[in-house]
């Protein structure tokens, strides 16, 4: 592994910092793969996993140990409390200084992740100054959470969004409440659809990479659909043999105290309650569904949501496909990365 004191050798003619993403659905193989292209590069690693971030959710977030990190240097992992709040907004602010400071040191900065709204943010600079937090619509943001309370409101407000924004819902899922509420409320204030907003913003910045503060290379992962199903419930067997059980279990008076939910705000929206594999075992341990379903659950979920990912992933404009069905990654990263940036 090359020394992280050693500036990077590739020739940059762009002036602008450099930065590689390494981006694609779940249990595709992303967090191993940037270690390995780091240690190669001398580059440091940014999480761009809204779960990872949290303190204690460890299994159920897959999040990579140090042993795994081979001590090549991880950013925005275990930096944040279980009930603080995570946004795109927060990550993009966070990401950028983390991207500053590892580029200040010769260094570069890989972005690894499958949360593709947050890469988009730090790509593309996305401007947050703009959201709402007048009377009326802190006012309807609290009609939604309160309709948000118990399961059938929760499914009230996503049918809601089905028919308002069929677009936005496929997207977004049923399981991310924070974000459904986020688009009914963007609807109700602007009177548009935010699928069409975030579209009109996307054609704005993906033109060309002249639109990025950066110069980056996005690589995405991707593979056979079956096969990556198959890893996905192998990977949730493997998460309930390490002991998810017993770490949903420290976790959930966090969010579920003993006098019940919070009145001021539900458990469930809490950003780190929604997470897949921490939402059904909640479920379970509010004695809502058997654990046998909150597994299968878990499964169905994550499989639903590495499609949502991969249909994001597709919509994004300047990305290069990686088949990890198709020999070592590594060696096709490696040839992009030669041959867009020289070496």
């Amino acid at each position: 592994m090359e020394n992280h004191e050693t500036r990077s050798h590739y020739y940059q003619k762009d002036k602008r910092p450099r930065l590689i993403v390494i981006a694609g659905p779940t249990a595709t193989g992303k967090s191993g793969l940037s270690v390995r292209l780091a240690g190669e590069i001398g580059g440091e690693i940014i999480s761009a996993d809204s779960m990872q971030v949290y303190k204690g959710l460890d299994i159920g977030s897959a999040k990579i140990t140090q042993e795994e990190m081979q001590g090549v240097p991880h950013h925005l992992i275990d930096v944040l409390e279980p009930t603080a709040d995570y946004s795109a907004a927060v990550f993009q602010k966070m990401a950028s200084e983390a991207a500053s400071e590892i580029t200040a040191r010769g260094h570069i900065p890989i972005v690894c992740g499958g949360t593709g709204f947050y890469i988009q943010a730090l790509l593309y600079g996305i401007d947050f100054s703009d959201e709402p937090e007048d009377e009326e619509s802190l006012l309807y943001r609290k009609q939604l959470e309160d309709t948000a309370r118990d399961d059938l409101g929760r499914r009230k407000l996503f049918s809601s969004l089905e028919e308002a924004d069929p677009e936005a819902a496929e997207a977004i899922g049923p399981n991310n409440l924070k974000r459904v509420i986020r688009a009914l409320e963007f609807i109700h204030l602007h009177g548009k659809k935010i699928s069409e907003h975030n579209l009109e913003e996307s054609e704005k910045r993906l033109n060309g990479q002249e639109h990025s503060p950066y110069d980056y290379l996005f690589f995405v992962l991707c593979g056979d659909r079956e096969r990556l199903y198959q890893k996905i419930d192998a990977r949730v067997d493997r998460m309930l043999s390490e002991g998810l059980e017993e770490e949903t279990k420290k976790l959930f008076p966090l969010f579920f105290p003993e006098n019940g939910d919070d009145p001021s705000r539900p458990g469930k929206t809490y950003t780190a309650a929604q997470g897949i594999g921490y939402k059904e075992m909640f479920s379970w341990l509010k004695g809502e569904i058997p654990l046998s379903e909150a597994v299968r659950l878990i499964k169905r979920n994550t499989r639903r949501f590495a499609k949502r990912q991969l249909t994001w992933f597709k919509r994004e404009r300047g990305v290069i496909w990686i088949n990890i069905d198709e020999g070592d990654p590594l060696n096709e990263i490696r040839k992009h990365i030669q041959t867009l940036w020289g070496g």
